[in-house]
Order: structure tokens, then sequence, then C-alpha cells
């Protein structure tokens, strides 16, 4: 069984020198430049926004809001443009995870300090968000996948449903965007503008929706668990498999020595 799995990740992991790609990348020429495709110059678009609305975070929600929001819907709009422009990259999947993590990590920072009572949970869905799509990321490029969005539903069928449905992914994505934001705005929003609500009070129209999104922040936040559970079996299992590979190699080693010695007494 390890031996399989030995074959089946060498047959399809494709290495690379190190060296060769850094002289690659810079000389490519620039009608193939893959720094200046369409869908990474939105990523870029998005990083600019993400920033901007991080500068407005503690003391314009208006703008804050509607920056983060549209950097946030800009990561539907990359790769739509990617896979009709013929110029999806690795370079640039990797770029829309990093801007995903780190502007909602910022976001989350920002209401640690808004919920000072709720902090340990905000620093632990952050610690889960970063940790559930690294070792995710990892495991997909040990065992050779050419994307981490490339789950089978023999490996996990909920996050085969996830990543290959892609209204299941926008919703999921869109809706715990959806749900920060709304408790970001509840802080600022005093007044109530609904009926009292069993349980929680006199709510604002953004505590109303934080309510509405907290079952999709919820069901999301359980997919990274089971995220970070699959690629840490992944992970266990190469471990396994190279240490079987080590055995056997030991063994077919000792097994020479033994032929070469009874070869010698002869």
């Amino acid at each position: 069984m390890a031996s399989t799995a030995r074959r089946r990740i060498k047959a399809s992991m494709e290495v690379f020198d190190p060296r060769h790609t850094l002289e690659l990348a810079t000389k490519q020429s620039y009608t193939d430049n893959v720094f200046l495709f369409v869908p990474n110059l939105i990523g870029y678009t998005r990083v600019l926004l993400a920033a901007m609305a991080l500068h407005y975070m503690s003391y314009h929600p208006k703008y804050c809001t509607v920056l983060y929001c549209i950097s946030s819907l800009l990561d539907a709009v990359d790769g739509q443009a990617a896979r009709a422009l013929g110029q999806a990259s690795k370079f640039g999947a990797v770029l829309d995870m990093v801007t995903d993590r780190c502007a909602t990590a910022c976001l989350l920072t920002y209401l640690a300090s808004a919920y000072p009572n709720k902090a340990l949970l905000f620093q632990f869905i952050i610690a889960l968000d970063f940790a559930s799509h690294y070792m995710h990321m990892y495991s997909s490029l040990v065992t050779g996948s050419k994307s981490h969005k490339l789950v089978t539903s023999d490996v996990s069928r909920i996050l085969w449903w996830y990543y290959n449905d892609s209204r299941v992914l926008f919703l999921m994505c869109a809706g715990n965007e959806a749900f920060f934001v709304a408790l970001y705005l509840a802080k600022w929003l005093q007044t109530p503008t609904v009926a009292s609500v069993p349980f929680f009070g006199d709510l604002t129209w953004a505590g109303v929706a934080a309510l509405c999104c907290a079952p999709i922040s919820f069901v999301k936040n359980a997919i990274n668990v089971v995220q970070l559970w699959k690629a840490s079996k992944m992970l266990v299992g190469v471990d396994i498999a190279e240490r079987q590979a080590a055995r056997e190699k030991a063994l077919a080693g000792q097994a020479g020595v033994a032929v070469r010695e009874k070869d010698e007494s002869e």
C-alpha cells in the first residue's frame, strides 16, 4: 500500500529547480508575463482595496465597509477571468488565498478589540482559518495536486461539495464575510431599528444581518475543521509512506550486503 502511494505521488508531481524558476520569472516576456495576467491585476486591486479598508476601519465604517465588500466580491471575478482568458496560474491561486486570509484576519483582529469578551473566539477563528488552509495547501502540494481546490469525493465528500460547486463556495465565503462585516457595523450602530428579538433584545439592522449570516459562518468554520483534519491525515499518510520506503531501502541494502558477503566467502 505504501509503495503504491509513493508511485502515485511521484507520477503526479513535477519538481522544478528553484534557481531556474527565478531566472524564468525574471526574463519572462511582456506578452506572457504572469505578474500582468488580468486575474492577478484584479488580485492586486483586491489587496489595495483591503489595505484602504483597514486604514478606515477604526474611524470611518462606511468607507471601510464599501471598500472591504468590493475587495471580497472581486474574489469571485478573478477566478472567472482566469478561466475565460486562459490565465489561471499558481501565483494567482496563492495570491487569492493569501489576500482572503489576511483581509479576514485583519477584520477579526478589530472585532477582537471591539468585543473584548469574545476576543478568544475571534483569535480561535483566525488560527483555525490559517491552520486549515496552510495545511490543506501543503498536503495538496506533497500529494501532487495541481490545485488545492481539486478535491475528489473519495478523499472528502464535504470538501468535494465545498470546492467543486461554485455556488456553494460563493455562498459560504460571502456569508462568512457578511457575518463579520455585520458584527463590525453593529458596533457602530446604536439605535435599534427592529422589534425586540427573543434572547437578543433590541437589534439594529446590522445585528439582524449578523444573526441571519451566523449559521453560514458556523458551517464555514466547521468545514475548516474538516479541512484541517483531512490535511493532517494526508500528511501523516505521506510520512508513513516515506518511513516505509526508508525501511524497504534499508532492508534491500542489508540483503545486498549479505549477498556480497556470501559470494566473497565462497
